[in-house]
């Protein structure tokens, strides 16, 4: 084995990392935000987080990357301690996948349909089909689909690469005798966790096993510990992901190493007391990409089943090694309340996160309104203090929002995922805005009670429709948002032009009342504050109204779509302002 070898075999590893890297991400963006709603769903049972687990894992190629992102979903309290670990085991049996499809590589046989199975007789075939629907398809969907197909063949191609590369290897006697020193279980072992963890990737690792068990060098003996070792060095990718996240994500990780450390332990022990009583006639033999791929799932089953029973016991040793303080820290309360940046390895589910966290602001920029509307019957300081509180809050959600969606929208994201973040990006700002609104009408209630002046009846009737019209679009926008009904969401434009000539009703109510001395011209400044900031709190609806409906046509015109909605023929939006002033009609005259 020479120079130019090494430099093939550094290159065959080269490109099955980038095409695992290519493939999973496909598969991930194919599966886009569907990956985050099953998370919700499934997640609360035990055996449905296992079976969950192992089929993500499968779909997107990489416990890595799944273990990561529980790592994410637990530091942002979107998920429970004891829900990813049930996951977490399901990922180590997920991860075996990619083995049984490299596997392939070595196959034997003058059979026509045995031969095409082959990497390198369908990769080409693959590889042409990938590049076809990335150049010719229109739909995001098929170019997603071409580049996972690219994926895969480059991902054989590497494995094929490797495999020509270490050719040379099988008569080397150095290379046999370094292999005979792995058939010590603790140094195979030790060398299968440290070079995947230097690779950061247990399924890559295990392709290399398997390019190299093609030479016919490496025994069952040699292979078996080495496997298991690879199992614990995956590990360092949550390990390290989880530096500087809260303590409960800290455990996922080391559940994560706990699981694999307590599996090898107990499989190898096994392995080495019936090697005792019982003699293994294959331990000799060499072992075969497939055999790898049969040991490599078969260790993953066997420790989560006989660990999958002590979860709890599991989750209390983690919380033993990162114990519990008196106290949160204020990196705690923060990584607990927002968002997290490993949740980005995952697109998709740092898009439902940062839609959940969107909502969440959003039924407290309601609520805020919904207070500030009561101070005006009657004041509360407390309840003031509060509303300016959540005002802070509302600011402190927009800043960290938007930095999270710009960073979201330079990863390469779904055609759904990618209207998410550019619907988020319009909303949020303008959920912020309501808050502001709603602490400008806590100072009209704190104005009129420190002067101790009120509106006359008539005045008070008035703004108590109003208040019923603010509180309806606000319900509306929020329910439209936090289900995604368009439907819903058209019925806010219209309100919003009702408010506004209700408005204006009112301002033209109290010039009547002016004139005839029954109102004064303090409190005319006091009711256009207020009025001002309810024409805005809808004004803002409206916008997150526009917003969801053109996201989901792709545009954000929002201009030509109003302009649109109230000038065509066939549209019933006169029809829904009819409706709408008639509920909120003022029923007296001054």
């Amino acid at each position: 084995m020479d120079i130019f070898s090494v430099i093939s075999l550094f290159g065959g590893l080269a490109l099955f990392l980038y095409g695992m890297h290519v493939l999973s991400n496909s598969l991930e963006k194919l599966a886009g935000s569907k990956i985050e709603g099953i998370l919700r769903k499934l997640t609360s049972n035990p055996l449905k987080g296992l079976a969950l687990g192992t089929v993500i894992t499968a779909v997107i190629q990489s416990s890595s990357a799944v273990t990561v992102m529980l790592v994410g979903l637990v530091n942002s309290g979107i998920m429970g301690l004891s829900q990813a670990i049930s996951i977490t085991m399901g990922s180590n049996i997920g991860t075996t996948v990619t083995a049984w499809l490299l596997s392939l590589t070595g196959i034997e046989s003058n059979s026509f349909w045995l031969r095409l199975m082959k990497p390198e007789s369908f990769s080409p075939i693959v590889a042409f089909i990938g590049i076809l629907l990335i150049m010719v398809a229109k739909k995001q969907a098929k170019k997603d689909i071409g580049s996972m197909f690219v994926g895969f063949a480059v991902l054989m191609y590497g494995m094929d690469f490797m495999s020509g590369a270490v050719e040379p290897l099988a008569g080397m006697p150095q290379f046999a005798s370094i292999l005979t020193a792995f058939s010590n279980p603790v140094l195979g072992v030790l060398a299968g966790a440290i070079f995947t963890a230097i690779i950061q990737s247990s399924s890559a690792s295990v392709g290399v096993l398997q390019a190299l068990s093609m030479t016919g060098s490496i025994t069952y003996s040699s292979a078996i510990p080495i496997i298991m070792g690879q199992n614990i060095g995956t590990c360092i990718t949550a390990i390290i992901s989880s530096i500087g996240a809260s303590r409960n994500a800290r455990r996922v990780a080391v559940v994560h190493l706990l699981f694999n450390i307590i599996g090898t332990v107990i499989l190898l022990a096994l392995w080495t007391v019936i090697g005792v009583f019982v003699e293994f006639t294959f331990e000799n033999s060499p072992v075969t990409p497939f055999s790898i791929a049969v040991i490599h799932s078969i260790f993953n089953v066997i420790s989560t089943v006989i660990l999958f029973p002590f979860s709890k016991l599991l989750e209390k040793c983690a919380c033993i090694i990162i114990k519990d303080k008196e106290e949160l820290t204020s990196d705690d309360k923060e990584n607990s309340a927002f968002l997290d940046d490993r949740l980005l390895t995952v697109p998709s589910i740092a898009v439902g996160n940062a839609l959940s966290t969107s909502r969440t602001m959003g039924a407290l920029a309601e609520n805020s309104v919904l207070d500030s509307l009561k101070l005006l019957e009657r004041y509360d300081e407390e309840k003031a203090k509060e509303i300016v509180e959540l005002e802070g809050v509302l600011d402190n959600y927009e800043d960290r929002l938007g930095t999270y969606l710009v960073k979201l929208s330079k990863c390469q994201l779904s055609d759904s995922d990618a209207k998410n973040v550019s619907l988020l990006l319009h909303v949020i700002t303008d959920l912020e805005r309501i808050g502001d609104h709603a602490e400008n009408l806590v100072d009209v209630s704190r104005e009129m009670y420190e002067k101790k002046i009120s509106f006359s009846h008539e005045a008070r009737n008035e703004l108590r429709t109003l208040a019923e019209a603010v509180t309806q679009i606000l319900s509306n926008t929020t329910r439209a948002f936090q289900t995604g009904d368009l439907a819903l969401a058209k019925t806010i434009e219209p309100l919003e032009q009702v408010i506004d000539t209700l408005i204006n009703e009112i301002r033209t109510r109290h010039i009547s009342r002016l004139q005839k001395g029954s109102c004064t011209i303090e409190l005319g400044f006091v009711l256009t504050d207020l009025l001002t900031n309810c024409e805005r709190i809808s004004d803002h609806c409206s916008n997150i109204a526009v917003a969801m409906i053109e996201a989901a046509h792709g545009t954000f015109d929002t201009h030509e779509y109003l302009h649109s909605v109230k000038t065509e023929p066939d549209s019933d939006f006169t029809a829904q302002c009819a409706q709408w002033k008639s509920k909120f009609e003022i029923k007296y005259d001054i």
